[in-house]
């Protein structure tokens, strides 16, 4: 599906103008945007905007690094929105034209229909006609990068409750939850690192449209600046709790092979005095001796107690 936004030159909105139908050079910029378009609709791309090849490519298939090419009077963006159901990055590629802007995205996405909306809702601001197609990539960018920080916060939501919660589980099961945390967490930097990379380029270029509206993409650069420092800090804090949950679950194995080396030992005794007259010789004099079964259970009970006590006297017992 296609759908345009086109505003005059007398600062007038028109929607849902067919692009066979629209001629650029009549209005003060147009946005198109290209949402789940079909192999027809992908065509217009080269046969009504003749956008470089390399580009249209680039469109097709996914999934493209975020990035920032100059063709002519064209630059064409790599996006990366973000799905907040699995993490994974939905690709969104913007041509920003002298007075156009193309969107061109394969999924359903909810920032683009916010951007849409707002555009549409201040389309009558002087300030949003004057600036043009770039005022469309800025709010596209924004809506994207805005939704970064929900699927961050809901992340370390389940890292405090977590950490609250380390004593009331198995080392097993919280180890389980650390990991995946992790695996979140390096999703989402996926995403996110090659962003802020792809802002400071745009902040620093001297070819992007605009120039004198830089301030509002370094706006976005910031918030992906405070995102990367808070994914670090979670990664950082999820590497503690991992080692933390490693030293306890070592403490207590050491504790439990402490404990079963103090029962074996008191127990080697008893099993050699056991296994001596266990033997079956003919000629044992103790076998004869009328207290002499008692007199065996007496020194096990003394070398018991004894060893015991010295293990006490030693502090193995603490």
């Amino acid at each position: 599906m296609i759908r345009t936004l086109a505003i005059t030159k007398d600062h007038q909105i028109t929607l849902g103008l067919p692009l066979e139908t629209l001629r650029l050079e009549d209005y003060a910029w147009v946005w198109a945007d290209f949402n789940e378009p079909s192999a027809e609709e992908s065509r217009l791309l080269d046969s009504y905007f003749h956008f470089h090849p390399l580009a249209v490519e680039d469109c097709l298939h996914v999934l493209q690094r975020p990035k920032l090419d100059y063709y002519d009077d064209l630059q064409f963006l790599v996006l990366h929105g973000l799905n907040p159901d699995t993490l994974d990055a939905d690709e969104v590629n913007l041509f920003i034209g002298p007075n156009y802007l193309v969107s061109y995205h394969h999924r359903q996405m909810a920032e683009l229909d916010q951007a849409w909306e707002r555009i549409v809702q201040h389309a009558h601001d002087r300030k949003i006609w004057s600036r043009g197609p770039i005022a469309a990539a800025y709010t596209v960018m924004d809506k994207l990068v805005d939704q970064y920080f929900p699927s961050l916060f809901a992340i370390e939501d389940e890292l405090a409750d977590l950490e609250n919660r380390g004593g009331q589980e198995s080392v097993e099961v919280l180890m389980n939850q650390v990991f995946a945390l992790r695996a979140r967490l390096l999703k989402l930097r996926r995403t996110v690192v090659p962003m802020r990379d792809l802002l400071y380029r745009i902040v620093n270029s001297q070819h992007v449209q605009g120039g004198e509206h830089k301030v509002y993409f370094a706006d976005i650069y910031d918030h992906l600046l405070k995102l990367a420092d808070m994914i670090e800090a979670d990664r950082e804090m999820t590497a503690d709790l991992r080692d933390s949950y490693i030293s306890l679950n070592s403490n207590r194995m050491n504790s439990i092979m402490k404990t079963l080396t103090v029962i074996t030992t008191i127990f080697m005794p008893l099993t050699l005095i056991a296994g001596i007259y266990g033997m079956n010789f003919r000629y044992m004099p103790e076998l004869g001796w009328t207290y002499g079964y008692f007199g065996v259970l007496a020194l096990m009970l003394v070398l018991s107690g004894g060893m015991i006590a010295w293990f006490m006297r030693r502090g193995w017992f603490k």
